[in-house]
């Protein structure tokens, strides 16, 4: 049985392509930000094939046959920290791109990820336009709303995901599940802190130290510092309230520069973002340039969660899933 073949919308720096290539092969791929396309090639030895999904005006001939899409589009239009503008935003209608190509091309199947706040923003209204539209393009629709924390990885990141079967592919009576957890979730404070001990660097470069005024006022904000367990991650509210957790809040491409502070007192390192995600060590990203590299983690996916996705769709579909590059790296079996 053949590997299935899937296209990479919204690609980012590849996070979604890490956790479905177990299963398959990307055969198309887009990206507008010139910094993740950058990132991109590096790590996948190819530029994304087009730059802006605006600009494909012959979707039957431009993109190739494929089983699954893929696409992680913009969430500012639906994020609780932005205008909520939903589908009348330009980057909302974004949407009807994906839309357009399932209309055409028919794939298989569809994973859709984006905000949770999708579900409410506009009284719903958004969310039952995505889900009317999908529909209408012949699919059977599934949606959850998955956390990092869930799937080993200490950050809480929450996002909705959105899985769809072409009509005569639909499960039986509904019965798709998407995954809600794997069993490396993270439950008790513990786990958590033992997974964010484990992926901290031991050694990080004194550029990442906050300011002394930073730290100093972290360390007035809450009671007792001294007395907070280490390691921990301190995050600071929209409200300027600062509290310690042993998992990360959300990364986000956009936010205060000193929103999260490892022990109250320094930015992650670039490799700890990539972490925060779930990305394998074999993936690289330039750690000259602190800004670049918390808008491209911050705009990308929670590996672990979507590879347990990528696995239940293969299964769904009847595809084998094959042995993943950083398994292979681990085993020797792939070099660089």
């Amino acid at each position: 049985m053949r590997k299935y073949r899937f296209i990479d919308l919204f690609a980012g720096i590849g996070g979604t392509r890490i956790a479905f290539e177990p299963c398959g092969d990307c055969v198309y791929s887009c990206e507008i930000d010139e910094d993740a396309r950058e990132v991109y090639e590096r790590n996948w030895g190819e530029a994304p094939t087009e730059t802006d999904i605006r600009n494909i005006n012959h979707i039957e001939d431009e993109i190739p046959n494929h089983d699954i899409l893929l696409a992680c589009w913009p969430c500012p239009s639906f994020s609780r920290f932005g205008k909520k503008d939903g589908l009348k935003d330009e980057r909302g209608m974004l949407f009807y791109e994906i839309s357009d190509i399932l209309n055409i091309k028919q794939p298989k199947a569809f994973m859709l990820e984006n905000v949770k706040n999708l579900r409410f923003v506009n009284d719903g209204e958004a969310y039952e336009t995505v889900v009317d539209e999908l529909e209408s393009a012949g699919y059977s629709v599934f949606s959850e709303v998955l956390n990092a924390l869930d799937f080993g990885v200490p950050q809480h990141r929450e996002r909705l995901i959105i899985v769809g079967f072409r009509d005569d592919l639909a499960p039986q009576e509904d019965a798709f599940e998407i995954p809600k957890e794997s069993a490396n979730a993270l439950e008790s404070e513990k786990e958590q802190r033992q997974a964010l001990a484990k992926l901290l660097e031991d050694d990080p470069n004194e550029k990442y130290k906050a300011s002394d005024k930073i730290i100093t006022d972290r360390y007035n904000s809450i009671e007792n510092p001294s007395e907070v367990p280490e390691p921990s991650v301190w995050h600071e509210n929209r409200a300027g309230q600062i509290k310690p957790r042993p998992y990360s809040s959300a990364l986000r491409a956009s936010s205060s520069w000193n929103y999260i502070l490892i022990n109250g007192q320094r930015h992650p390192t670039v490799r700890e973002l990539l972490r925060l995600q779930g990305f394998p060590e074999w993936f690289e990203m330039d750690g000259g340039n602190q800004s670049r590299a918390r808008k491209l983690t911050g705009n990308t996916v929670p590996v672990p969660a979507i590879r347990e996705v990528a696995k239940a769709i293969a299964i769904e579909l009847g595809t084998p899933t094959t042995q993943s590059r950083e398994q292979s790296l681990a085993d020797g079996a792939v070099s660089d």
